[in-house]
């Protein structure tokens, strides 16, 4: 049972892909992967590009702190621009986002609970009356695409549509954000030399590596749809269990000397963006970010 107070959030999750299973999850994944194509997203590599330098421009003083003044506003004010969401919201869009997302923290207090259902119920009256005005002036973006297979029929609601877009601002950011955090320190940490961004080869391993090192999400809960067995634990249907994301790219059976941080090894497979019909949708860009924001910092 939901809690009265928690409602407003439930509410949005009740239509995220986070939360639905086929047929409801296939359709909705398929109306938001005709935005996330590889053509749309390779587009973007110039604007990421420009931002990055943008912002270091910006950099003031002997000492920066590069999580609200790079990390918190690259992926963001790209998803913004990829949903067609004015810019000039990202700030907002932040503090929305980075509210609602408490609700999935061990942190979670009575208090963090209120400020997620008072962002909620705020971002929700913000796409809501967006998303009827964009109705009248569609564009090349997301939401526009989404506008566009509701009224071609596909049975796209608008409150699917704005849990969508909410999903996607949310995701599109937080994961992506950690990383950049976790890439940063974990380079400075294990002697960076600037072979690791020499090429766009090395780049995309440097990436890879840092991504199975010390992945953006550690931790996360799935429910068993089947009884089934691992190792000595016998799982029973409808039981929660938490994964923990963070330990499968520390694994000595798959990897070589698996908590050595080498840029150079030979890759299995990443299990940083998940797997099977709920893998990352916006992995593709998510890598693009990577690839950018760290050679760009790093070369700079």
């Amino acid at each position: 049972n939901i809690p009265k107070h928690l409602k407003p959030f439930y509410d949005v999750e009740a239509h995220s892909m986070l939360e639905l299973e086929p047929p409801r999850h296939t359709r909705l994944r398929g109306l938001v992967l005709r935005a996330f194509t590889s053509r749309r997203i390779d587009q973007l590599a110039p604007e990421i590009t420009k931002l990055c330098h943008n912002l270091i421009d910006k950099f003031e003083g002997s000492k920066v702190d590069l999580l609200p003044s790079y990390a918190n506003k690259i992926p963001v004010i790209i998803i913004a621009r990829l949903l067609g969401v004015p810019e000039s919201m990202s700030d907002q869009l932040l503090k929305w986002s980075n509210d609602m997302v408490m609700m999935y923290q061990a942190r979670r207090s009575e208090a963090l609970e209120e400020r997620a259902v008072q962002s909620t119920v705020e971002f929700v009256e913000f796409m809501r009356l967006y998303i009827k005005n964009r109705r009248y002036q569609k564009s090349d973006d997301l939401i526009s695409h989404l506008i566009t297979a509701e009224e071609d029929g596909l049975r796209l609601t608008t409150e699917e549509m704005i849990s969508t877009c909410i999903l996607l601002l949310n995701a599109g950011h937080e994961a992506t954000v950690h990383t950049i955090g976790n890439g940063i320190k974990c380079l400075i940490q294990n002697n960076y030399t600037s072979s690791l961004f020499s090429s766009e080869e090395a780049i995309s391993k440097t990436v890879e590596e840092i991504l199975r090192y010390d992945p953006p999400l550690h931790m996360f809960t799935r429910f068993a749809y089947e009884a089934c067995q691992i190792g000595p634990f016998n799982i029973k249907v409808g039981q929660e269990l938490i994964l923990v994301l963070g330990s499968t790219g520390r694994d000595a059976s798959i990897w070589y000397k698996p908590d050595c941080f080498d840029p150079t090894r030979a890759f299995v497979k990443n299990t940083s963006f998940g797997g099977g019909i709920h893998f990352c949708v916006g992995a593709s860009l998510a890598r693009l970010e990577l690839r950018i924001a760290l050679s760009t910092l790093f070369k700079r």
